[in-house]
């Protein structure tokens, strides 16, 4: 399964945001335990994240992300995507300052 990841610029965008939904859906995906690693038969581990039903409920079904050879780069893996979600959390709040001038 591929997961479509869009993005908002709220100067382009200043009325919209981010849906409640998809909002939920980033800090399911955000949280470590909703994912897991998988030895395949060939001897390469698998990544994969837990589903969301239509509701935004976990339906207890795993998809499958990515492979890696090692369980180390597999781990490596997950934590970027978690990364991933967690900077796009951050981007949905808004603008933030970062340097002020007097």
């Amino acid at each position: 399964m591929t997961f479509y990841y869009k993005t908002y610029s709220w100067a382009n965008n200043s009325n919209q945001g981010i849906s409640e939904e998809t909002r939920k859906s980033w800090e399911f995906f955000a949280d470590k335990k909703n994912w897991r690693i998988v030895q395949l038969p060939n001897g390469y581990y698998q990544t994969e994240c837990q589903s969301l039903n239509a509701n935004g409920e976990p339906s207890g079904e795993w998809t499958d992300i990515t492979r890696r050879e090692t369980i180390e780069s597999a781990e490596a893996a997950i934590d970027a995507s978690i990364d991933h979600y967690n900077k796009r959390l951050e981007f949905a709040k808004g603008p933030k300052v970062v340097k002020t001038f007097k």
